[in-house]
């Protein structure tokens, strides 16, 4: 499956009060290679595997597959992981006909709030939010295997 996506820095927390969902999400990554990466995720009360492919040059488009696992068998498989966890709350923001991801980042990464929006083609037009920053799409730092790697605590 392709995933299509932007990413943005976020300006407020203003978003929070728009949220229509939020869920805490804890994960972690057996493999960091930017050209492949495997994710073990618990969100909410469900586990996932996620392998993820390289992306293109803009960042835009890259390869995903995804299974549902149960949260026992991710919780082992995330005593596997390289160090470096991420842990966040997700929130979801509905503007106009998409739903935005915004994550709000915890532990090492503090301080760091990123909108991702998943669309059906690179030019896809779409609403934008108010507390929408700078776009980061593409921009490896910001991608949470790289984040594991080097938390923004380190950035400054």
């Amino acid at each position: 499956m392709l995933e299509i996506e932007r990413k943005f820095l976020v300006t407020s927390e203003t978003f929070k009060l728009e949220a229509i969902n939020q869920t805490r999400i804890v994960q972690g990554f057996l493999n960091t290679h930017p050209e492949r990466t495997v994710r073990v995720r618990i969100k909410g009360d469900q586990g996932f595997l996620t392998v993820k492919g390289v992306s293109n040059k803009a960042g835009t488009i890259r390869t995903e597959w995804e299974k549902t696992i149960s949260v026992h068998d991710a919780e082992e498989l995330l005593q596997l992981c390289e160090p470096g966890t991420i842990d966040k709350t997700r929130y979801e923001i509905k503007a106009g006909s998409h739903i935005f991801e915004v994550d709000e980042f915890l532990g090492e990464n503090e301080g760091l709030i990123i909108a991702e929006i998943e669309l059906k083609s690179e030019n896809e037009p779409f609403q934008k939010p108010h507390w929408l920053g700078k776009e980061v799409t593409g921009d490896l730092k910001y991608y949470n295997s790289q984040l594991s790697l080097n938390p923004f605590k380190n950035w400054k």
